[in-house]
């Protein structure tokens, strides 16, 4: 991938002034955060009605009324998609957009390939899960135990970072037949951090299609898990 996450900027989200945040965390250049609570409003709500205004004059910019439907439509389907993500505890959502600067990653077991210059695409989320009250450590390491369908491999235990023992792991997803989704394999790198309170855990993932820059996306969440403290990094002011 074009940048060199060893040595990349980051940018702080507003999560960092905010005293009564969960979780601090700050991602790199690339990526954009979409306002999950402002674009899942519903109907009647005050918020519903500011976000209908602001899409005035984009529906009203249509060249035509099927255009407008079309419009219409995709944003329906994108707001049924946040509210899902927020039923499972998503917290956060962002669009990553990077260009892929040629070559495989060395040992990947699902390279596909890619062609150099060609934008890359994924999608960072922050979710919350209940857990049983445990030990981090321990949490930590159920996390990645489990009976799903989709078992999480390369597993490895992280205990040098800022907000505690956590676990970091892939797993590679396909749609199912009918789904309407391409049937291309997604690579899904997590990073399960447990809060130190022993009731949450918080999750970390980055999934994306071009499974062929596994290694680049898997360090790219390392980094950005390293980052994360459950106590305000920065000072209100």
């Amino acid at each position: 991938m074009s940048t060199p996450y060893s040595a990349c900027s980051f940018t702080f989200h507003d999560s960092a002034m905010n005293p009564h945040a969960d979780i601090w965390f700050a991602e790199p250049p690339g990526f954009t955060a979409i306002p999950l609570h402002s674009l899942s409003t519903s109907q009647g709500s005050p918020a519903h009605g500011e976000l209908r205004a602001a899409l005035g004059p984009l529906l009203d910019s249509a060249p035509d009324d099927r255009c407008r439907q079309l419009l219409i439509g995709r944003f329906a389907a994108g707001q049924q998609l946040l509210a899902a993500l927020g039923e499972v505890g998503t917290v956060h959502c962002s669009i990553g957009l990077h260009r892929d600067d040629g070559g495989d990653d060395a040992g990947s077991e699902c390279a596909g390939g890619g062609v150099e210059g060609q934008a890359l695409l994924s999608l960072f989320t922050i979710s919350w899960r209940d857990i049983a009250v445990a030990p981090p450590a321990v949490t930590a390491a159920r996390a990645v135990i489990s009976g799903e369908q989709f078992p999480h491999v390369r597993i490895e235990y992280l205990d040098d970072l800022l907000c505690g023992p956590a676990t970091l792991s892939e797993t590679i997803r396909t749609p199912a037949g009918g789904s309407g989704l391409p049937r291309r394999p997604l690579l899904q790198v997590h990073a399960h951090l447990p809060h130190p309170e022993g009731k949450r855990l918080a999750v970390l993932t980055l999934s994306t299609t071009a499974a062929h820059r596994r290694e680049s996306y898997r360090l790219l969440l390392r980094q950005i898990a390293e980052m994360v403290s459950f106590e305000g990094p920065v000072a209100a002011s």
